[in-house]
């Protein structure tokens, strides 16, 4: 449903493009994806072009499963020349080149404009979560650069993985490995942004300390807020970006659907997404009551667990929306985290907290670039 009504919604704004950067999919199913391309084919009829790239989830992923009720089973799963064929007419098909390497493509926009949709996915024999280019495919990439100063056209590329260290906790496993080979090339020939995904985070940031690219990471689309990147890209190279929340429960209504979680869903989805957060730092203190952190044992009580969960909680969640600095300051002068302060206990949780507090300095859900 968020899906469908995504894609009705975004059909309403005539872009020129939408771009899907990856992790199409749970974890590779085939039939999830055939289903997918089947959408797709729907918003093209509607007029809008959709292109595509595989995320780490899409490609030999022997996570594949399919659901009835509690009971999971294996599903048939894809490569990459089938994620080609699946999605040919997102993008593979209209391609101006295409990487003998990778799933790696160009795409023409029109004549001032080209994409450059970056294959970061490592997934032979099978697939793994972090990201990097593959050498033979940076001599195509040369190739794309120098194409695009001949023809004398604006490149905008776009992958699954990170370009630039968007997170301190997860850089092994989101930044792309050795990505500062690709940053000096695009940075190079003065391109002026990238687009990602990966991370689940909405977030951006500037390479060389606000000199360099910049790189835009839209939050996935599932995970609520449920936003999709909205951007504008001028002739002279500056841009303005924002995301935009599906409107569930407006699609609910006009849709007649009788799911009260989607008619109710802006009290629902953030409400969800807080209580995996809760469950995920509760459950991690609850093995032991008692856990060794250096030369400190740490006792905590159940009222203490549940208070400092709960922070956890509203801070992980307003992150992953890109707005954890609305509630920073009342967060970090709660007791529920001056207990986390206080114990570092669990410390990876801890950790990932510190950075987000670190982090909140600024809405990661809108950019104007105008140098």
């Amino acid at each position: 449903e968020i899906t469908d009504a995504a894609f009705e919604q975004a059909e309403m704004l005539k872009p020129d493009v939408i771009i899907l950067s990856g992790d199409l999919t749970l974890n590779g199913e085939k039939e999830s994806h055939k289903e997918l391309a089947k959408k797709l084919e729907q918003v093209e009829k509607a007029g809008v072009q959709v292109v595509v790239i595989p995320g780490n989830h899409d490609i030999n992923n022997k996570r594949a499963a399919s659901f009835d009720g509690r009971s999971r089973q294996p599903a048939q799963i894809i490569t990459a020349d089938e994620f080609a064929k699946i999605y040919n007419d997102f993008g593979y098909e209209e391609a101006l080149d295409r990487d003998p390497a990778s799933l790696s493509y160009t795409y023409d926009l029109g004549p001032d404009m080209r994409l450059l949709m970056l294959d970061s996915c490592q997934y032979g024999p099978v697939n793994k979560v972090g990201g990097m280019i593959k050498t033979e495919t940076y001599d195509w990439i040369d190739n794309q650069l120098e194409k695009a100063w001949e023809d004398g056209v604006i490149l905008l590329p776009v992958a699954h993985h990170n370009l630039l260290d968007e997170s301190k906790i997860y850089v092994e496993d989101c930044t792309i490995e050795h990505s500062e080979e690709l940053v000096d090339r695009l940075e190079e020939e003065d391109i002026p942004l990238f687009l990602s995904g990966h991370l689940h985070v909405q977030h951006y940031m500037r390479d060389e300390e606000d000199r360099g690219i910049y790189e835009i990471v839209t939050s996935s689309l599932s995970t609520p807020p449920c936003q999709y990147g909205v951007l504008e890209y001028r002739d002279d190279e500056t841009f303005s970006y924002h995301t935009q929340k599906v409107d569930m429960e407006k699609w609910a209504r006009k849709h007649k659907s009788t799911d009260e979680n989607l008619l109710n869903f802006n009290t629902y989805a953030p409400l969800a997404l807080k209580t995996i957060f809760y469950n995920q730092s509760y459950d991690a203190m609850k093995d032991s009551e008692e856990e060794e952190t250096g030369d400190i044992f740490v006792k905590l009580t159940k009222s203490q667990k549940e208070q400092m969960s709960e922070v956890y909680a509203q801070l992980n969640a307003a992150c992953y929306g890109g707005k954890a600095y609305e509630i920073v300051k009342e967060a970090t002068g709660t007791a529920a985290y001056k207990m986390w302060q206080e114990y570092c206990y669990p410390m990876i949780l801890f950790e990932y907290l510190e950075y987000i507090v670190e982090d909140a300095v600024k809405d990661y859900n809108y950019l104007e670039a105008n140098d």
